[in-house]
């Protein structure tokens, strides 16, 4: 028994791995939580890691033929044969999460860093980090268009 990705229809991680769990199967469906810019205000989204893909653990030539014909499942990849996701991929990924939500590691900026913002009424503008806001997830930026220092919320902004 191994290990394999498996490419579903968009939307359907979840209803297949519920079937697939169902079955007898153990099943690996990772999510991560994002923040996106959202009608003027940051929220925490909750979305698929690898949209359109599960992965499942079962022996490749016994079930293969019961995993390809799951509702919702285009097809286990490999061509011809499944190819086998590493146990130390899996592993990785498991270690990282927490209530079935993979934790992203936070950058770590410096003093006089240049970043881009990701997000918000200043997208795709550059700037120079300040400083960490202690205790308010945010981080004051110099702005190099405008010249002027602006609060941001330190999710927004990515190392340029």
């Amino acid at each position: 028994m191994n290990w394999y990705a498996i490419y579903t229809k968009p939307k359907s991680e979840d209803s297949i791995a519920h079937l697939l769990r169902n079955a007898g199967f153990e099943t690996l469906n990772p999510k991560i939580k994002v923040v996106k810019y959202v009608r003027k205000k940051y929220v925490d989204v909750i979305e698929q890691l690898f949209p359109s893909y599960i992965f499942a653990f079962f022996d490749s030539d016994k079930h293969s033929h019961m995993i390809r014909y799951t509702r919702g499942v285009r097809y286990v990849i490999g061509q011809g044969y499944p190819i086998i996701v590493p146990d130390e991929i899996i592993n990785a990924i498991k270690e990282r999460m927490k209530d079935g939500v993979v934790i992203p590691v936070p950058e770590d900026f410096s003093k006089g860093e240049r970043v881009m913002i990701k997000e918000g009424p200043f997208k795709n503008f550059y700037g120079i980090f300040e400083k960490n806001i202690p205790g308010r997830k945010r981080a004051m930026i110099l702005l190099e268009t405008l010249f002027c220092k602006v609060d941001l919320d330190i999710r927004s902004i990515k190392k340029a």
